[in-house]
């Protein structure tokens, strides 16, 4: 597969590298700020950010990708394309989105609100469709066509749905 080129590796390795630089910067945020909850806001907002740009790059791809050609040079840049996209942004996006965003609930202590909990069953939906995105990746990468452009056309739909309802929650706290 072409993830597995030498280029592949480095771009993990540099994706390594500043996801291991930005924890080593939180924690030292954590415990030598007294703004700690700020700045980890603020790599909450970062890394969502990252996130979603993902989640809603990648079914464009996968529309794209349906309609070549398997194992044609097309493919193969797509593949590539896909696995980087998912493997060194999406990955560790979503983990900091995760990370920071429940020390954020933990800090407010706000894990009794019920605006939360709406929150974070659209951030597990949110999750859900990452992770469906991550299998079609793998069978992308097998040259297999798990599904026509139609769908992903409609799958690039749900996160922004779930967007809205995610930045709802956590900006009018109704309830």
């Amino acid at each position: 597969m072409s993830g597995s080129s030498p280029d592949g590796a480095r771009s993990g390795l540099r994706a390594g590298i500043a996801l291991g630089v930005f924890i080593l910067a939180a924690v030292l945020i954590y415990t030598l700020s007294d703004d700690s909850y700020l700045w980890f806001k603020a790599f909450h907002i970062m890394a969502v950010i990252a996130w979603m740009a993902g989640l809603f790059y990648l079914p464009r791809l996968f529309i794209y990708h349906s309609d070549v050609a398997a194992g044609s040079e097309s493919s193969e840049l797509f593949k590539t394309m896909e696995s980087r996209l998912y493997r060194i942004i999406m990955n560790p996006a979503m983990m900091m989105a995760w990370i920071f965003g429940l020390f954020i609930a933990w800090q407010g202590m706000w894990f009794s609100a019920g605006w939360l909990h709406v929150k974070l069953l659209g951030v597990i939906a949110m999750t859900g469709m990452h992770v469906y995105y991550g299998r079609a990746v793998k069978a992308f990468g097998r040259d297999q066509r798990p599904r026509n452009a139609r769908h992903w056309r409609i799958m690039n739909e749900v996160p922004a749905l779930l967007m809205i309802l995610i930045v709802l929650m956590a900006v009018l706290k109704p309830f």
